[in-house]
């Protein structure tokens, strides 16, 4: 049963100017240590950077109405790519707090480029009898 939904895009220009007036802090409030690292092993970090802010969005309106506090911090979602590169989120303890009580069982993720825009898709699943 789908529990959410979410959608998000992301104008790469409008976030590279971002970035560059609110420099490293903003990244280091945003993006785990993860994120930032493969991005930069990416021949397009801003772009790799977008999707992730993309996808953090997404899930944050995907999960967050399913949570008493309907809020919480951007860095406790994490996107990475499997081994054939599809993107995945990956569920880390914190992550694993507010799935668990928005009754969630999965998070599913799309990322799309379109010239100069990210687009994050995500569904939130919960167990098929809820």
């Amino acid at each position: 049963m789908v529990c959410g939904i979410g959608i998000d895009m992301v104008d790469i220009d409008e976030f590279e100017r971002l970035i560059k007036r609110l420099g490293r802090c903003f990244i280091e409030r945003t993006f785990t240590e993860k994120e930032v690292e493969l991005s930069k092993q990416t021949t397009e970090p801003i772009r790799f950077l977008a999707e992730r802010f993309a996808t953090k969005e997404a899930v944050f309106k995907a999960v967050a109405h399913l949570t008493k506090a309907k809020t919480f911090d951007f860095r406790i979602v994490e996107t990475l790519n499997q081994e054939d590169g599809n993107p995945y989120i990956h569920i880390n303890d914190s992550l694993q707090q507010i799935v668990d009580e928005g009754g969630i069982c999965n998070l599913m993720v799309s990322l799309t480029n379109e010239k100069n825009y990210s687009i994050a898709f995500v569904i939130a699943k919960g167990p098929t009898n809820r």
